[in-house]
C-alpha cells in the first residue's frame, strides 16, 4: 500500500470531481488580491459548468481573469483526503439554446437566484492528489450498554 502523497491523472480527477456538488472559484483581483469563493457545480465533459447571478465572480470572469477552480472531500477519522485543481479560461454562456441546454444538467445551487447566468470554465489543466488510506491509526470506543444513560 503507497503510504505517500499520489499524483492523480486527469480520469481520476473528473470521477472524484463527479462525486462532490461544491467547489471554489478563486482569482486574483488587480490589487493581487485572492478572492476565493465556493460554488455549487457540474460537470459537462470536461469542463466545469456553474451558475452565478451579478457580483464578484461575474466580474472577474468578464474580466478576463483566469480562473482556478478547486473540489476536494476529506475524511478526517481516516486521515485521507484528496483535492483537484482545474485552471483555464472561464466565459459566461450567452447562447440561448446552450443555456438551456445547461438547464437539463444536474446543477442544484445552494441559493437560488432570479438571474442566474451559466458560466463554463475550459480546462487547460486538470491536476489533482491524494493523501491514500493509511494502515492503523483508527481508533474505536465500546460502550458497555449497562453505561447508558437511564
Amino acid at each position: 500500500m503507497t503510504t505517500g502523497l499520489q499524483t492523480l491523472d486527469t480520469d481520476a480527477c473528473l470521477t472524484l470531481l463527479r462525486g462532490v456538488a461544491v467547489g471554489r472559484i478563486a482569482w486574483a483581483g488587480d490589487d493581487g488580491t485572492a478572492s476565493v469563493l465556493p460554488v455549487n457545480f457540474v460537470l459537462d465533459g470536461t469542463a466545469v459548468v456553474f451558475a452565478t447571478a451579478p457580483g464578484a465572480k461575474m466580474d472577474a470572469i468578464q474580466a478576463g481573469r483566469p480562473l482556478t477552480f478547486e473540489a476536494d472531500d476529506l475524511e478526517p477519522a481516516l486521515r485521507t483526503a484528496w483535492s483537484v485543481i482545474v485552471t483555464g479560461p472561464a466565459e459566461v454562456v450567452t447562447d440561448p439554446a446552450e443555456a438551456e441546454r445547461l438547464k437539463s444538467l444536474p446543477l442544484a445551487p445552494w441559493v437560488p437566484s432570479p438571474r442566474p447566468f451559466f458560466v463554463r470554465l475550459t480546462p487547460e489543466k486538470i491536476s489533482g492528489r491524494r493523501i491514500p488510506l493509511h494502515p492503523g491509526g483508527v481508533t474505536t470506543e465500546h460502550i458497555d450498554p449497562g453505561d447508558e444513560p437511564t
